[in-house]
This record gives structure tokens, C-alpha cells and sequence, in this order.
């Protein structure tokens, strides 16, 4: 079966590097493991030697012949998008496992935090240009609203990167696999926080007083000067406890 473009597939055939996201991993009985974009299988084979239930989401239904063999009473293989799954099992401690395309990887985490899966850990291989900018710190062109949020709910931590020639077909560029590992969080409202990240890096040319001229100004000045930052800061310039702190002078 050739890789079909418009999923961005390219299959993980370096054996290193699937061992490499297998040692990440470490479970208990009641675990549930989510698997996006099985493919052919390699990662999922050794997935069920954890003994937990695994659920994998494949949104190609040529794969079928190749990964139903491995439905058992504790792995099930579901055949659509995962962006469209709502059902999630709340009460367990889930650990999400996958090779994401690379056109989708923002999505899928947006998904994951948006539907509240809350699990204790995902690792997962993205295009290194993306784990680049999830891992960035302030001041770096590459820092930006999603590091932020994303960083809010997890620590994202680099595994190692992964060259081409792992692949079948090999992909144009290097990749990344990364642990994000579940934070304990600070009670906000998580609508209002968004937003004003979204908003303060609307422009990122731009000031963030520019940025966010429709808040109040007088109180994001009090947490700046508190923390020693000019009135000219740009966004990309906070750390993101300024950026709590301000939501908190918000509120």
C-alpha cells in the first residue's frame, strides 16, 4: 500500500525511533491508551504488549486488512477522524500516543485540550519546525500564543529527533517526538485566558499595548511595572506568568 498524500502519511519504519516513543511509556492496569494515526501498525504492535486497552483512531479505511488483525478483546481499532471524536473516557488516565501529520498537529492538540481529555501524557511525533515553536522560549521569533497555551496545560520536553531516511515514504523534512506530561493547573477561566493570549499576539510587529487597546491599559501597566517590563514590551516578550498575572489584574 503506497502512503496517500492527502492524509500526510509517511510511516515510521526505523525501529530505534518506535522504541524510542515505547520507552516513554509506562502504564497501570486501568491506563487506556489512544493511538492517533496507527497506519500500518509498527508502533501499535508493541502498544499491546502493554497489556491496557488501546484504542486506535486511522482515518484510512485501506488500512483495514493491515491493522484489524490486531483487534482483541483489549485493542480496538476505530476507522475515523479523530478530530471528530467526542466520547472520551474521563474518568481514566489516558496516555496519547502518535505519529501526527504534520498539516494537523495544532488541530489535534486543540481538540485534546478543548474536549477536556486531561491525559497524564502524550507523546507524539510532529514536524521539527512545530516542536521547535512549542518548545520556544520568550524572545524567540518562534514563541508565540500556541507555546503559551499549549505549555499552560503540559511540560513539553524533546525526546529526539528524527531524520528522514525513518520513514517510508521519507518526508521532506526532520521530525521531532516530544512528552508533553499533564500539569496541575491554577483555577481561571480558561475562555477568558485564551483570548487574551490570542489577543496579545494578534500582531506580533505590533506592541502589546497596540495589541491590546481594548483592555485596560492602566492595569496591564501596574503588572508590567511590577514585573520591570517597559510600556513597549512586545508579546512574544512575557513570560507566561506575566501573562497570568494580568488576567488575575483583569479579574
Amino acid at each position: 500500500m503506497k502512503a496517500k498524500k492527502r492524509y500526510g502519511q509517511n510511516f515510521l519504519i526505523d525501529s530505534y525511533y518506535i522504541n524510542r516513543i515505547i520507552e516513554t511509556i509506562n502504564v497501570f492496569s486501568n491506563d487506556l491508551i489512544i493511538e492517533i494515526g496507527p497506519g500500518k501498525g509498527a508502533l501499535t504492535k508493541l502498544l499491546k504488549e502493554k497489556k491496557v486497552e488501546l484504542r486506535a483512531y486511522e482515518i484510512d479505511l485501506d488500512l483495514k486488512p493491515i491493522l484489524d488483525p490486531l483487534n482483541d478483546e483489549l485493542t480496538h481499532i476505530y476507522y475515523q477522524d479523530f478530530l471528530q471524536v467526542k466520547d472520551f473516557p474521563l474518568d481514566r488516565n489516558i496516555i496519547i500516543v502518535g505519529n501526527l501529520p504534520y498539516y494537523i498537529t495544532t488541530p489535534i492538540l486543540e481538540h485534546i485540550i478543548d474536549e477536556n481529555i486531561n491525559p497524564k501524557k502524550i507523546i507524539i511525533m510532529v514536524q521539527k519546525e512545530v516542536a521547535d515553536r512549542f518548545l520556544a522560549q520568550p524572545h524567540t521569533k518562534e514563541y508565540g500564543y500556541f507555546t503559551i497555551w499549549l505549555n499552560h496545560f503540559f511540560k513539553t520536553e524533546k525526546i529526539v529527533d528524527v531524520p528522514p531516511k525513518a520513514f517510508n515514504p521519507p518526508p521532506k523534512v526532520t521530525s521531532t517526538i516530544l512528552k508533553l506530561t499533564r500539569k496541575s493547573l491554577p483555577d481561571i477561566d480558561l475562555k477568558k485566558y485564551q483570548k487574551l493570549l490570542q489577543d496579545s499576539f494578534k500582531q506580533k510587529r505590533k506592541t502589546l499595548k497596540n495589541n491590546l487597546s481594548n483592555y485596560d491599559w492602566l492595569k496591564i501597566k501596574e503588572v508590567l511595572d511590577s514585573f520591570n517590563l517597559k510600556e513597549n514590551v512586545r508579546a512574544e516578550e512575557l513570560r507566561e506568568e506575566v501573562y497570568l498575572a494580568i488576567l488575575n489584574k483583569m479579574e
